[in-house]
Formats: C-alpha cells, sequence, structure tokens
C-alpha cells in the first residue's frame, strides 16, 4: 500500500472531486473526512484540516493528475463575513484577521479528538490587534504546521499575552461524556461552547470563530447566556484566523504535557493517533493493568478498543 498527502483549498478541492466523479469514483464519508473517493485502484480521503491522503498499490497516475490541478491558479476559499485575510512575513504565515470593528475576537480549537491516547482539550484565545500581531512575529500558526517543542515554547507566550481557556477531558472522564451525548461533535461543541464561556467570565466580546467540525447549531446551541450575546461563525481550516491558530497551538501543548505525564504514571509509551503500534501499545496497557482500566487512558468508543 503506497500513500500521499498533501494539503489542498476549498478551490483545489473542488476540482479534485469534480476530477474524480468524471473518473466514476464512489463516495461517501468516513469519521472526520469531508469525503472520501473510491475506485478499484486507490482512496482519496479529504480531511477536515485540509489534508488529502491518497492509499493504492499503484498511485502514481492519480498523485500526478491531483498534481497538476493543484498546480493551477485558483481563487483562495473566501473568508467568512466580517474577515479579511493579511499577510504577514511569508505565505507559510498567513492569517486572517477580522476587520478593525471586530478586531476582538475569540478563536476555538482542539486536540487529541482522533487519537486513541490521551485527553480530548480544548481550548480558546481573546486576540485583538496588539497579540495577533506580536502572535504573528512569533510564528504561531495551525499547531500541525509546528513541532512539539516549538508548540510548548509559544503556548507559554500566547497564556502570557492573551485571556484564554484550555477544556481539558481526560480519558475516563471523556468516556463518560460520551456515553452521554453518544456523539463526538456534541462533546466537542460543549467543549467548545466551555471555553468561549469561560474567556467571556473573564472579558466581554462579541465574536468568535471556531473550526467547522458538524452542524454549526451545535456550538450555538451548547452556549449559555453570555454566549448566546456573540457572533459565531465556524469555516473549514479556521486555524488561518491568527486567534484560532492561538488555540490550536495551547490545544495541543496541553495535550502533549498530559500525555508524557500518562507515560510517566503507567511507565509506558503512548503513541499519538491509531495506527497499528498504538493497538500493540494498548495491548501492552492491557497486559500490564486489565481490559477494564484501558478507560483510564484512552477513547472506548474508537475501533482500537473494540478490536482489542
Amino acid at each position: 500500500m503506497n500513500t500521499y498527502s498533501l494539503k489542498v483549498t476549498a478551490n483545489q478541492a473542488d476540482l479534485i472531486k469534480k476530477d474524480l466523479e468524471e473518473e466514476g469514483a464512489s463516495f461517501d464519508i468516513v469519521q472526520y473526512s469531508i469525503w472520501r473517493a473510491k475506485t478499484s485502484s486507490f482512496q482519496a480521503i479529504l480531511y477536515t484540516s485540509g489534508k488529502l491522503l491518497i492509499q493504492g498499490k499503484n498511485i502514481d497516475g492519480i498523485v500526478a493528475v491531483i498534481n497538476n490541478l493543484v498546480s493551477q491558479p485558483t481563487a483562495d476559499s473566501p473568508s467568512p463575513s466580517g474577515c479579511s485575510n493579511k499577510i504577514s512575513g511569508n505565505n507559510e504565515n498567513k492569517h486572517t484577521l477580522i476587520d478593525n470593528d471586530t478586531q476582538n475576537h475569540i478563536g476555538t480549537d482542539e486536540s487529541g479528538k482522533g487519537d486513541f491516547f490521551g485527553p480530548l482539550v480544548i481550548a480558546g484565545v481573546l486576540a485583538d490587534k496588539q497579540n495577533s500581531e506580536k502572535f504573528i512575529t512569533l510564528g504561531v500558526k495551525d499547531s500541525k504546521k509546528l513541532d512539539d517543542k516549538k508548540i510548548l515554547t509559544l503556548a507559554a507566550q500566547i497564556k502570557a499575552n492573551s485571556v484564554h481557556s484550555v477544556i481539558v477531558i481526560n480519558p475516563a472522564k471523556y468516556n463518560e461524556l460520551y456515553s452521554k451525548f453518544k456523539n463526538l461533535n456534541k462533546l466537542l461543541a460543549w467543549g467548545h461552547a466551555r471555553a468561549i464561556e469561560n474567556i467571556l467570565d473573564k472579558t466581554p466580546c462579541g465574536y468568535a470563530l471556531a473550526d467547522k467540525f458538524g452542524d454549526e447549531s451545535l456550538i450555538k446551541n451548547a452556549l449559555m447566556t453570555k454566549g448566546r450575546n456573540i457572533t459565531l461563525k465556524q469555516m473549514v481550516r479556521a486555524e488561518e484566523d491568527i486567534a484560532v491558530a492561538a488555540a490550536s497551538v495551547l490545544a495541543r501543548a496541553e495535550f502533549v504535557k498530559r500525555m508524557q505525564e500518562m507515560e510517566n504514571k503507567y511507565e509506558l509509551s503512548f503513541s499519538k493517533g491509531a495506527s497499528s503500534k498504538v493497538i500493540e501499545q494498548a495491548r501492552e496497557y492491557v497486559n500490564k493493568y486489565s481490559f477494564e482500566r484501558l478507560n483510564e487512558v484512552a477513547k472506548m468508543h474508537f475501533k482500537t478498543a473494540k478490536e482489542l
């Protein structure tokens, strides 16, 4: 099985999907994806993060076609109403910034939802003109583009220069909440809403932006008294916004720290994601501590738990 991945814009994704449809690919949706296309020789998955993953025994042809489509000039994905794109430094440091009349805004993002081991962490950051410029200068961007060492350094600087909130849902509590909500998106919405409310308890703000992971009503319905008075926007790849990027860094930094604490406590290694390596580590944990205690370190609704 060969694999190839790349980041694509919304317009590029539309071109790719249209080409795959013309090639007769069938489409469905898997976890954390916008769509999955399947043919007899390969599958292509477009994740909500904008990552396109191609897998198959012989993918050279489709990779060449997609690279050709991606190389064609296309307009960037439109920004949400009230936002504009601003570039600082280079194209790797591109961020969406709210216009002056709504410059102060809350960004929220999460880490750990695709990881079998460890907590789910949701963070929120209040960005204004002053700290937005500082964050850009420091190199704050989507945490998926940064290594753990840089993330931990940036997290301290973000906390020192912003009103923020970090919600940590450790595995045992996560499993309890998931059994209550019966739906990951509802659980995520609850966490995003709590992060927004916690910031609003400290300072007023009229605008919040979150990465789009489900129906837009989910977060709105989860907001309480203060949160229901704000304008809430959600968009795909919201990490292009500096507040959401900062939130993604805080969430990932806390996730990394909690994973290390788990390894120290249980004296075992816990890898990120849900790979075959993760399954082997889960077996080691079960052999040492029992399957009944797996919920202390892992998200039990994952297929990995069912395999064990």
